[in-house]
């Protein structure tokens, strides 16, 4: 607590007491979290198709303990080769990641293609191909 002394309309001094925990802190505006799946290498080889991982997202991402329910809050956005999603309420990239590893192995593509944080941003997600041929030569 803190004591204020303050001159009033009779210039006498008053006192007042204010608390400085009670207090709110100032708001922060909200900062949306986005984060991107890049799958340049799986499309360009057409294993894999941009739309329908898009569509896959949207119908399970889970907002509110309720899939597909993404309303206001969170977006999913696919240009040719990436899938942005960005969200207002708190998400973990680690879901994505969950969601990325369902989708291929849903449509057979998971013994071939891993999912990986790119090394430039930590916001981004890259499908990249098992290094299959390495894994030859160490056996020969």
């Amino acid at each position: 607590p803190r004591l204020l002394l303050a001159l009033d309309s009779r210039c006498q001094f008053t006192e007042s007491f204010t608390n400085t925990h009670t207090m709110a802190p100032p708001t922060k505006a909200k900062k949306a979290n986005v984060f991107v799946v890049d799958c340049s290498k799986p499309v360009e080889d057409k294993i894999m198709d941009i739309s329908s991982f898009e569509t896959f997202l949207a119908e399970r991402i889970k907002v509110g303990g309720k899939a597909g329910a993404l309303g206001d809050v969170v977006s999913v956005a696919a240009d040719k080769t990436k899938v942005t999603v960005t969200s207002d309420a708190p998400m973990s990239k680690r879901y994505l990641k969950y969601l990325t590893k369902k989708f291929l192995k849903k449509h057979n593509v998971r013994d071939w293609l891993r999912v990986i944080a790119s090394n430039k941003d930590r916001s981004v997600y890259e499908l990249r191909y098992f290094n299959i041929a390495d894994q030859e030569d160490e056996e020969a």
